[in-house]
């Protein structure tokens, strides 16, 4: 019998034909004993590089992955596959626990999942020195980063595995990793030596918008019903309040819309995130206290209703949709008042000065990605150091090209009513002296008699707001950071005096919905790409109500049973028999077995029905 090699155990477990970018060569890296560090896009097919090496080694593989939700999600697709696999966590019984790591001490498991907190006991150590290993897997490994978005003092334990097992090949993965947060991963881990696999960060297939706040939860619903409306999606805020009214707001417009932050009940954040897991059409409405550990990849939206600290973390949070490769969305609003929160919020926070520094140097990229007139994609992979060479015609600025204006004169104007006022004041009053507007604050402060009252009646509130968003967006103004006032910089004053000039974004503007109905019609980006043949929305409907039923009955999430890329294909190629059937992408020999008649006979329906 001829033993299995990386291709065909792709192929016969997974259900896929060929390897993608450089998961082949670190597949090969890692079976024969190397080590390696993997920087590899959300979706990029990153569990595959340690699943199958696990599967090809002798012993046991042991994945250290940082959230149970992410382990249980992993360990189930594993075993719908037929892989022998297990996950050590708080959620077991201790009677399942003791059988767990009497299986691992047995050589009967092929991969286990485990929390660095457990790893790290000397009980659990005592248990891998009796265990057969084959690898170490060290999932999102950026958080061992101080410098990073998650970070987790226990990963700063897990060196320790390269001193006590130095013949057991590990590999260190993540999908979100600057050039500092590379290095300091490598160094942590001891992994300096190990070969670097830097994949490329592009998700060509999300679709990246920017939106000025304008009515905010109007424009998510007016985003939502004119591309997502029979989606699932999730919507990211900054305040526990703020997550709470949203998810409300759209459950009282027909969205099956479930709020999930750290102060509710565990009881109540654990069921809302299980009905979004195993339930189709479900929005979860979140702090950025939910989706690490989720791995659902139908999730054909993420949307920011707040501006996120950093791109590290935006690249992150936006990743969780689409994971499949099919069409999806990132969407954000975005405002002055997020980005004065923001600096206020960096500027009073704990931590030295260089700490500080780097996370302001973060913001403003996060900052400058939003005001960008060209394209989005191409700020967002230089960030991570990456050239895409062309405009990427997948995200708004190159959909539809932003208009810019000279305005350098207003910019002047801006600055010297901050000046003028005092260096103290928000962006509500100084517009109200820049278009003259004797209000009781304004004549309070005797700014009715300063040489900025009424100079700029000459733009409206809202284009001075823009005005105020781009110089702070810039650097060009300043932030108290206890009150949220504006000051003069260093960058103010070659404005002021004329020896730079200054160009602004012309917001575009905003696309009014449509008049709303009582019964919403279904709409997907998704099913419009898919479904272009006459009567195959029907058999999209069929296929997704069978793996809805089967998936309820084996009590897992629908896309362990399928993915929406595998139906996809399945109304793409039309299978007829077995043989057919496992040339659809997803669909291996375990699959086949459980689930092959059954999508047959729904196809040949669907072939009559259209003949």
């Amino acid at each position: 019998m001829t033993p299995p090699t990386p291709l065909s155990t792709l192929k016969t477990i997974f259900g896929y034909d060929a390897f993608r970018g450089t998961q082949e060569e670190i597949i090969g890296h890692l079976i024969d004993g190397g080590d390696a560090l993997v920087l590899m896009p959300t979706g990029g097919g990153k569990s595959l590089c340690f699943q199958i090496p696990g599967l090809l080694r002798e012993g046991t593989a042991v994945v250290i992955s940082p959230l149970i939700a992410l382990m249980q999600d992993q360990v189930e697709a594993l075993k719908q596959n037929g892989v022998r696999a297990g996950g050590l966590n708080s959620a077991l019984s201790q009677e399942a626990a003791l059988e767990m790591e009497g299986a691992m001490v047995r050589g009967e498991l092929d991969l286990v999942y485990v929390a660095p907190e457990r790893l790290m006991t000397p009980r659990f150590q005592d248990i891998l020195s009796r265990t057969p290993l084959s690898l170490f897997a060290i999932d999102e490994a950026h958080c061992v980063s101080q410098w990073g978005h998650d970070f987790r003092p226990e990963y700063m334990q897990l060196a320790i595995l390269a001193e006590r097992f130095p013949d057991v090949p590990r590999i260190a993965l993540t999908a979100t990793a600057d050039p500092i947060v590379r290095e300091e991963m490598a160094q942590r881990l001891h992994l300096t030596t190990a070969k670097r696999f830097v994949s490329s960060f592009d998700r060509p297939n999300i679709r990246y918008r920017v939106v000025v706040k304008n009515n905010p939860k109007k424009q998510l619903e007016n985003f939502i019903e004119r591309e997502h409306s029979d989606d699932s999606g999730i919507v990211y805020c900054l305040s526990r309040k703020k997550v709470e009214a949203t998810a409300t707001w759209l459950s009282e417009r027909g969205y099956r819309a479930l709020p999930y932050h750290a102060g509710l009940p565990p009881a109540v954040r654990a069921t809302n995130q299980r009905r979004f897991i195993t339930e189709d059409q479900v929005i979860i409405v979140a702090t950025i206290a939910f989706g690490m550990g989720i791995d659902k990849p139908d999730v054909r939206f993420v949307a920011h209703l707040d501006l996120p600290k950093n791109l590290e973390s935006y690249y992150q949070e936006t990743g969780r949709a689409g994971r499949d490769g099919l069409p999806a969305d990132a969407w954000m609003a975005y405002s002055l008042g997020d980005a004065v929160f923001l600096r206020q919020m960096l500027d009073t926070s704990e931590g030295d000065e260089t700490f500080k520094r780097i996370q302001h140097q973060k913001l403003n990229a996060m900052l400058g990605f939003c005001e960008i007139t060209g394209c989005r994609r191409q700020a967002l992979l230089a960030y991570f150091g990456e050239t895409h060479k062309s405009t990427c015609n997948n995200c708004d600025t190159c959909l539809e090209p932003v208009a810019t204006w000279e305005g350098t004169t207003e910019a002047q104007k801006a600055l010297s009513c901050v000046y003028r006022t005092g260096q103290r004041f928000g962006a509500g009053h100084l517009i109200e002296v820049l278009l003259g507007k004797r209000t009781d604050k304004v004549e309070g402060f005797g700014h009715d008699k300063v040489s900025t009252f009424g100079i700029g009646t000459d733009h409206s509130d809202k284009e001075w707001r823009s005005v105020y968003r781009q110089l702070v967006a810039s650097g060009i103004v300043s932030v108290t950071p206890q009150t949220g006032g504006f000051y003069l910089n260093e960058k103010s004053m070659p404005v002021l005096k004329g020896q730079e000039q200054v160009r602004f974004r012309k917001d575009p503007t905003q696309p009014r919905g449509g008049k709303k109905s009582s019964a919403r019609a279904r709409t997907s980006r998704l099913m419009d790409e898919v479904c272009v043949a006459p009567g195959t929305r029907a058999l999209w409907d069929a296929l997704k109500s069978y793996r809805s039923e089967t998936a309820k009955e084996a009590g897992v999430p629908p896309y362990l049973v399928f993915n929406d890329a595998t139906l996809a294909d399945l109304i793409e190629k039309m299978p007829l028999d077995d043989i057919e059937l496992l040339a659809v992408s997803g669909i291996g020999q375990q699959k086949l077995s459980a689930y092959g008649d059954e999508i047959l006979v729904i196809i040949d329906a669907h072939l009559k029905e259209i003949v």
